[in-house]
């Protein structure tokens, strides 16, 4: 089936099986390999990305729900060449190990300072519940987030 949808910004259109999941859509066929599989179960957030402004894990939506959807991903971030303020503070903070985790991360922070810009690190906690690391121990993690958020609010 033609599945139609906005991916980062543009308008896109992929032949696929109704029940392929959205996950591999975005990586096999439009070649967007930063939205990483970790579990494959909806459990660890690798996956996250926006549909529609809201925060899912791609590896339990079918892409024919994808139909029509406003999709951003991990790439979808970067303006004109440069890193949005929460790559940029992962990447100072070192809130980056593997790389399996943190394109989920960067999504669910992302969701978090649209909803709270100025997080306290209980919130910042709360909101990446649902993200697993296996290397960092999530303190960096926390920094970075807490720092893009100071970053954001000093512009």
């Amino acid at each position: 089936m033609k599945i139609k949808l906005e991916v980062n910004g543009k308008k896109q259109s992929v032949e696929a099986l109704p029940m392929e999941r959205l996950l591999d859509v975005l990586r096999t066929s439009l070649k967007l390999t930063g939205t990483k599989e970790g579990c494959g179960e909806g459990e660890c957030g690798a996956c996250s990305i926006m549909m529609n402004g809201k925060l899912v894990n791609s590896c339990l939506i079918p892409v024919a729900q994808a139909e029509g959807a406003k999709i951003i991903t991990i790439e979808g971030l970067e303006k004109n060449k440069k890193l949005h303020p929460l790559q940029q503070a992962f990447l100072e903070c070192g809130g980056a190990q593997c790389g399996i985790c943190t394109p989920g991360m960067i999504m669910a922070s992302c969701q978090l300072l649209k909803n709270n810009p100025k997080p306290k690190r209980k919130d910042v906690a709360e909101a990446l519940a649902g993200n697993l690391c296996r290397c960092t121990g999530y303190m960096k993690i926390f920094d970075a987030v807490e720092k893009a958020a100071k970053s954001a609010r000093s512009r």
